[in-house]
């Protein structure tokens, strides 16, 4: 009996701290969305619409006026008493997002000034406390969404300008969440999603919270809604879907669910009164445009609108909407229910979606000769239209690619048109990039895989391009067996990868492996000086300048006057503090020359809250600092070609006073040799190869395997 209720406590306390994720359907659901509405909405900067002091606020953004203006905090909570939205109608707005296209829609609950849309016990400064309203917009909100068909989600800023022990105003809005304010959003946060019904993602945004604090508050929203979908700018890796930054359109894979946010004006995500809005055919077009990159990649497009003060909507905004929603009404078959571009290039002449049996291209371009070219496209075609008309196009397929042919009436300057590529019994791509053996081996690597991205950070401002998976496509040129192998470093030492062989999965341990100790021929290689310039304010992820061929005579940056300066008295793998301000980046850019030959040598570089690695214009690598320690170190190898070769490294610094670095390259020059199982390859075959971590921290973690080579030799 004892055993029993020891049994079942032990089961207790394990479910008390194992939390559920979103179900696999949940996940479709979300993504299949495509378009949605995101609603900038408060009840004081909506009413104030950009102005304050009788002037037009030209600083930053409008909801953020508060800051932008210097309003002190009493001045704005008194003006929550002016908020009296007679148009405000949840209903006609809920049916403006179905008319649009739409499938969802996210409401602010509280942003950055903390004025909160919903009835709360935590303060009163809220819609239903603090206004001559008095009327709960949240709920209404929600309650118009289940009436009408669609999901509903929330925007939560996880900064707070009015609650008294957060963070005050800063310049970056990446503040510190103290635990008291941490317990408040918690409190906000379990009233969100106990009082509103189903919501369908809720939207965290800004702050830089502890990797306990992102978890945590992950783990509540799963243990109250499990299939609500938490953004990844919860922070520290945490979230269900990625989040790219503010009217950003990646032109690359992505491995995870993702979302782009959009406004309709850069400047401003809420009501502006003062705004020029230029043309609603122009503002149209670009907006379906970003929609229709944003499909064509397999995310989810959030375009925003502001209502006014008065609860309307801004008559523009509306009529661009509605001017959308036409266009999706006739091409929807293109839009919903498809995935991603299944082609491994990008085409000028515009974008593609896919359905298992269909291909859409959305002509944004007409190429000058008239011919839309499939490369590697394998499947019969049975009809290729536009579609919505009953025009037919003519197309020719080979054994390589599909032809088609555009009527010289094709004319998409007024609406873009949609080509349906029939392919009744399916189709595959071939490949671009395909790696063919070599004197009978076949060498992957970082260099030329094709590279499957998320977006990670531990706050907005430290985000990065994280590469989730990588893949290669192999072909040998001879049949037999091969042997595999994976070399890697220090650097990969002790991680656990899924390396996948022709849809075959093999989990492995990078440890205890046959170690190769390799000499450098010091004597051919010259370490050239070091120079630096900055500091720079910067984010981690991109480049203040260049990325490669850089003078060291002329500044790093055109639009500064920082020349780089030579570090004299640098004594190899000596550390520097460098004085940083917060997001403050510096370079450091070495000239290595070798006499010739080429030679692998090895270095060990130490940075603090993030660092990116350039080699003759390469990025080897790209990380932050997630336990925020002190100073990190990473192994980074390099193939040194004869001549001139440069190396630029960017030390990133978050929140610390200092920014660590050092480079040493006398250090061991360990290469580690895993051997694997041999395999059967069969010549003029193609065999797909993939890579990942296995049981990642988290969907968004990066793979940081700079040094990893994956060998296949013909035995």
């Amino acid at each position: 009996m004892k055993k029993t209720i020891l049994l079942l406590l032990s089961l207790l306390v394990c479910a008390h701290f194992v939390y559920a994720q979103p179900s696999s359907a949940s996940v479709k659901q979300w993504q299949d969305q495509k378009f949605s509405m995101f609603i900038h909405f408060g009840g004081i900067y909506s009413v104030l619409g950009g102005v304050w002091d009788g002037k037009p606020v030209t600083r930053g953004l409008s909801e953020q006026i508060q800051a932008h203006a210097g309003i002190y905090s009493d001045t704005y909570a008194n003006l929550a008493k002016n908020f009296n939205p007679v148009n405000w109608n949840a209903d006609s707005i809920v049916l403006l997002a179905k008319a649009a296209g739409m499938r969802s829609i996210v409401l602010t609950s509280k942003h950055h000034d903390g004025f909160c849309m919903f009835k709360t016990a935590t303060t009163d400064f809220n819609v239903v406390d603090a206004t001559p309203f008095k009327r709960d917009v949240v709920k209404e909100m929600a309650e118009a969404c289940k009436r009408h068909g669609l999901r509903f989600g929330l925007y939560f800023s996880l900064i707070d300008w009015h609650y008294p022990q957060a963070s005050p105003i800063s310049s970056h809005n990446s503040d510190y969440v103290t635990p008291e304010h941490h317990e408040y959003n918690k409190k906000q946060v379990t009233e969100l999603l106990s009082n509103y019904g189903i919501i369908s993602e809720l939207w965290f945004d800004m702050g830089s919270q502890s990797p306990e604090q992102s978890k945590e508050l992950y783990q509540l929203v799963h243990r109250l809604q499990p299939d609500c979908m938490v953004s990844s700018r919860l922070g520290n890796d945490q979230g269900d879907f990625a989040v790219m930054g503010d009217n950003q359109y990646p032109d690359y894979s992505i491995g995870v669910p993702w979302q782009s946010p959009a406004s309709f004006f850069d400047e401003t995500w809420s009501y502006r009164s003062w705004q020029k809005r230029g043309s609603e055919d122009e503002k149209y077009k670009e907006k379906l445009e970003s929609l229709i990159r944003v499909i064509s990649r397999g995310g989810n497009y959030l375009l925003n609108i502001g209502p006014k003060g008065d609860g309307s909507v801004v008559g523009f905004e509306k009529d661009v909407l509605l001017k959308i929603g036409a266009w999706l009404h006739k091409n929807a078959d293109a839009v919903y229910g498809t995935t991603a571009d299944p082609f491994f290039t990008s085409f000028k002449w515009g974008n593609i979606t896919s359905k298992p049996n269909k291909l859409y291209l959305f002509v944004t371009s007409v190429p000058a000769d008239g011919l839309i070219t499939l490369p590697g496209l394998e499947g019969k075609i049975n009809s290729v239209s536009v579609l919505g008309e009953q025009q037919s196009l003519n197309f020719k397929q080979t054994a390589n690619d599909a032809v088609i042919t555009l009527p010289a009436d094709f004319d998409n300057e007024k609406q873009i048109k949609v080509i349906a590529v029939d392919v009744a019994e399916g189709y595959k791509v071939q490949p671009v990039h395909i790696v063919k053996s070599s004197y009978g081996h076949m060498k992957l690597d970082e260099h030329n895989a094709y590279n499957y991205y998320s977006s990670s950070g531990i706050d907005y401002n430290s985000n990065y391009q994280s590469t989730v998976k990588q893949a290669w496509t192999i072909k040998p040129t001879a049949t037999g067996k091969y042997r595999p192998s994976i070399k890697y470093t220090d650097e990969e030492k002790g991680n656990v990868i899924d390396l996948a062989v022709n849809d075959v999965t093999t989990t492995i341990k990078l440890d205890n492996d046959r170690l190769m100790k390799y000499k450098v021929d010091t004597a051919k290689i010259k370490w050239g000086a070091l120079y630096i310039s900055g500091p720079y304010s910067a984010g981690l992820g991109g480049l203040n300048g260049s990325a490669d061929k850089i003078d060291i005579s002329k500044p790093y940056t055109n639009d500064t006057d920082k020349p780089w300066q030579r570090m004299d008295s640098y004594k190899n793998g000596q550390l520097l503090d460098l004085p940083a301000g917060m997001d403050n980046a510096y370079y450091i850019l070495q000239n290595i020359t070798v006499e010739k030959g080429l030679i692998y040598a090895q270095v060990k570089i130490t940075s603090g809250d993030g660092i990116v690695v350039m080699f003759n214009g390469k990025q080897m690598l790209i990380n932050n600092n997630p336990g925020k320690a002190g100073s990190v170190d990473h192994i980074i190898g390099f193939d040194l070609m004869p001549g001139n070769n440069q190396l630029l490294i960017k030390v990133f610094n978050n929140f610390k006073k200092n920014v660590p670095f050092a480079i040493s390259h006398s250090i061991p020059q360990n290469i580690y040799v895993k051997d694997l199982d041999p395999q059967t390859f069969e010549a003029n075959r193609l065999y797909p190869v993939s890579l990942k971590l296995h049981n990642p921290a988290s969907p968004h973690q990066t793979l940081k395997l700079p040094n990893l080579e994956i060998w296949f030799a013909k035995r």
